[in-house]
């Protein structure tokens, strides 16, 4: 018996085809995400004095949050931005067996709530863990410049490097918490 052909049945040929060529390629991405890559494990450096990206000044633009000395006059946080400048002056820091360095970090961070300049300066001391991961302490002063009034500091923070030249730090401690990103030079 001869069947005759409508015209639906010639549309429904590219059509078919269409979800052929739909098919394969998911399958074809399929296939590329689940194929086995080379997988590299997170690389510790501690124990390797000197082995860090090397720089001489660090640029840190940051957002914070104040929440005590200058900014505890009123019960809720103060929101501000900031900036934080640091010179190394030491590559290999105070523990010469580790991956350490230490240098003098200093800015201004502006709190937008009571239009306060903060001047902290302080040493920070840095600890390279590995290949993405830094951690450092800060001690230090910092002045409030509408308040008249010299704090102390006392920090801790953490990198992840994207790069040898971009980090995301987050810096937490006495008087404040930021989140900034920082750029080695």
């Amino acid at each position: 018996m001869n069947q005759i052909q409508t015209r639906d049945d010639f549309a429904a040929v590219p059509s078919r085809r269409k979800r052929l060529r739909c098919w394969a390629a998911a399958f074809i991405a399929i296939i590329a995400v689940a194929a086995p890559r080379k997988v590299h494990a997170e690389e510790a450096i501690i124990k390797r004095p000197g082995d860090h990206p090397q720089y001489v000044f660090e640029a840190e633009p940051h957002l914070l949050l104040g929440f005590a000395g200058p900014f505890k006059e009123k019960d809720k946080g103060h929101l501000g931005v900031g900036f934080r400048g640091t010179i190394v002056i030491l590559n290999n820091g105070f523990i010469k067996t580790i991956n350490n360095s230490v240098g003098i970090t200093f800015g201004a961070d502006m709190f937008v709530g009571e239009q306060t300049l903060f001047l902290p300066v302080a040493m920070q001391w840095n600890f390279w863990l590995s290949t993405h991961w830094s951690v450092f302490g800060e001690p230090g002063v910092g002045f409030a410049l509408k308040k008249d009034v010299v704090h102390p500091i006392l920090m801790a923070g953490g990198r992840y490097h994207f790069s040898d030249k971009v980090a995301l730090t987050m810096r937490l401690g006495y008087p404040a918490i930021s989140v900034g990103v920082s750029f080695f030079f």
